[in-house]
């Protein structure tokens, strides 16, 4: 996961910017770089691809010194992950460089403006096109701050940047559009430090200023200037961090569950690195050791999982069955062994597990195996069991997941499951380049729009205080997003101990509909897709009974207002995409009711983050 880390002060920028970064290691990455403003007034580079270690030691045979810097690790998501698309990216004139979080979404139509404009590219990098355009600005004699700004505005998707130019070596400017990534501002006495995560400076300092999205800081070392994005200060909120581990890794959150909920947008721009070609219109996927030959010769996928991930499971199999055309089975890990399940040499075994070490989803993967099949995993602890054993797996690259509810780990599970439904289907034939490239496009639109969603946090919070007394909850959805009224209902249930039950929408009157009366909310995922006046429907026979209604719509949707007590709007997504956006205001509405109950929403109670007993 891309980290940030930047200085300006009396210490050697290079020492504090390297050691900022091995802090951050935990996120993973696939290369790395340091700038420095040396003392000759030009920027200095050494970037390297792998890991830190190489870095440090070109650091060594090549040292820089310089009190101003600049570093960043990086998870490719445009450009492969070698040292010409490392970061920082510099500009033509060599006098600004960059370092960013994110995707820019527009780049190849602000690459393809400036290229005819005469820029020449040196790297395959959507960043790049940031520094450009800054340098661009910079030409009209305005000042970095400025130039920024005018740059940011270009911008569609969410991004972090940190922006540094010879011309103003005394100070560094730090934005943040979305939630691609935090921006971390540290106060020291005359230094200033900047990051990602709270955890590569808090060595150096405990004061700290937390970027908020559409805000952006002009730094020196003895001052920090607020402002938005049209140019209106604001006054900075300084929070002291203790010193305290735990507490220091919440940052500005409460709980590890609020924070991992908020991680999602950078999260799934690090599932998309070095996965999403969008500059070619491919998945790429190397630790799966997919062949033409084998992916022809499969006959049947069974999806095994536990919990919430069994639900992004079920979301895989209509992912995997409508773009690739393979049947899926998907089955609970831990009935899966005690039903003698048809398995070949034409079988492939999916598992899915956050921890890598859940004892029935190792259970089956070890039958799988037994039986011949080609058993694949989709992991988030990277060198765990699940990973270990498995012919083929993907990293979802989501990150320490600390809460026991399972958040993040969700929605990046369900993006690697739409990668590989693509992988395979393009392998097989079941769709055009053309379909593929649309596919793979859709991708680096989601992290932005759940950004979107998380934005409107207060309204989930206002409704929670309106149904935190309730005793039960029935969720409904159809299609892809049944699964995630699955999903919904198990996250109240999991960490405010109300009972929920999720179910398919079109079967609400065969049972769940003799429940329905004042005092049970409804939950029903009515956003605009095929089944839009199908879930509509529901909604009436639901309020037909007296049941509270509580909509999720797509924006703009004026009809639903008619129909339900309390709508929750989300923005339009790409259809298969559409289950990662809608779960989040769900997770956010659970999260916020079993805090207004006094819940302990980190560690609930007679549940584990990995189960390793049967």
């Amino acid at each position: 996961m891309c980290g940030i880390v930047g200085y300006i002060g009396s210490r050697q920028a290079p020492n504090v910017v390297l050691h900022g970064l091995k802090q951050l290691e935990y996120r993973g990455y696939d290369s790395a770089g340091v700038a420095v403003i040396e003392q000759n007034g030009h920027i200095a580079l050494r970037r390297d691809a792998g890991k830190l270690s190489n870095l440090e030691s070109l650091l060594i045979s090549s040292p820089l010194k310089g009190h101003i810097g600049i570093g960043h690790t990086r998870w490719a998501t445009h450009g492969e992950p070698n040292a010409r698309n490392a970061h920082p990216h510099m500009s033509m004139d060599g006098r600004v460089v960059v370092v960013h979080n994110g995707i820019v979404e527009n780049f190849l139509e602000l690459r393809e403006e400036l290229e005819d404009e005469g820029v020449k590219f040196s790297s395959d990098t959507d960043t790049e096109v940031i520094v450009q355009l800054v340098e661009r600005h910079l030409g009209g004699g305005v000042d970095l701050e400025t130039a920024v700004r005018q740059t940011l505005k270009l911008l569609k998707g969410a991004s972090a940047v940190v922006v540094m130019n010879i011309d103003h070596p005394d100070e560094l400017i730090c934005a943040r559009l979305g939630n691609a990534g935090g921006i971390t501002i540290g106060l020291g006495n005359d230094e200033i430090f900047i990051a990602s995560d709270i955890p590569a400076i808090l060595e150096y300092t405990r004061r700290m200023i937390f970027l908020e999205n559409r805000q952006m800081a002009r730094l020196t070392r003895n001052d920090v200037q607020l402002s938005d994005l049209n140019g209106q200060a604001i006054a900075p909120e300084v929070h002291t961090i203790s010193w305290d581990p735990v507490s220091a890794a919440k940052g500005e959150f409460k709980h590890f569950m609020q924070k991992e909920i908020f991680e999602q947008p950078r999260a799934l721009i690090d599932t998309l690195g070095g996965r999403a070609d969008f500059e070619n219109g491919r998945v790429n996927l190397p630790e799966m050791n997919l062949t033409p030959e084998l992916v022809q010769n499969l006959r049947k996928i069974f999806i095994i999982a536990c919990g919430t991930s069994y639900y992004s499971g079920l979301v895989g199999k209509y992912l995997i069955e409508s773009i690739a055309r393979v049947p899926v089975e998907v089955e609970y890990a831990s009935e899966f062994r005690y039903y003698n399940p048809i398995i070949n040499s034409n079988t492939a075994v999916l598992a899915i597990t956050q921890s890598g070490e859940t004892a029935d989803t190792l259970a089956a993967c070890e039958q799988a195996t037994a039986q011949g099949a080609h058993l694949w995993s989709i992991v988030n602890a990277f060198g765990s069991q699940s990973m270990r054993i498995s012919d083929g797996y993907i990293p979802m690259q989501a990150g320490p997941e600390i809460g026991v509810a399972s958040t993040k780990a969700f929605t990046n599970s369900i993006m690697d499951l739409y990668l590989l439904a693509c992988a395979l289907g393009e392998l097989r034939g079941t769709i055009s380049p053309q379909q593929l490239r649309q596919l793979v496009e859709d991708t680096a639109r989601i992290p932005d729009l759940a950004g979107q969603v998380l934005d409107r946090d207060q309204e989930y919070e206002e409704l929670a205080n309106l149904f935190f007394k309730a005793n039960d909850f029935l969720y409904l959805g159809r299609g892809i997003n049944y699964p995630i009224a699955l999903e919904g209902a198990l996250k109240l249930k999991e960490i405010s101990y109300i009972h929920a039950e999720g179910y398919p929408a079109g079967e609400m009157k065969h049972g769940p509909i003799a429940l329905i009366d004042t005092s049970m909310p409804v939950v029903a995922i009515a956003t605009k897709d095929s089944l839009y006046e199908k879930m509509i429907s529901q909604i009436q026979q639901a309020k037909a009974r007296g049941g509270v209604v509580i909509a999720l719509a797509t924006e703009g949707d004026q009809t639903i207002l008619r129909e339900a007590d309390h709508v929750i709007y989300v923005p339009k997504t790409p259809p298969y995409l559409a289950p990662i956006i809608n779960v989040l205001p769900l997770q956010l509405l659970s999260y916020h009711i079993a805090v207004r109950r006094g819940a302990d929403v980190d560690q609930p109670r007679n549940l584990a983050k990995s189960v390793t007993v049967e």
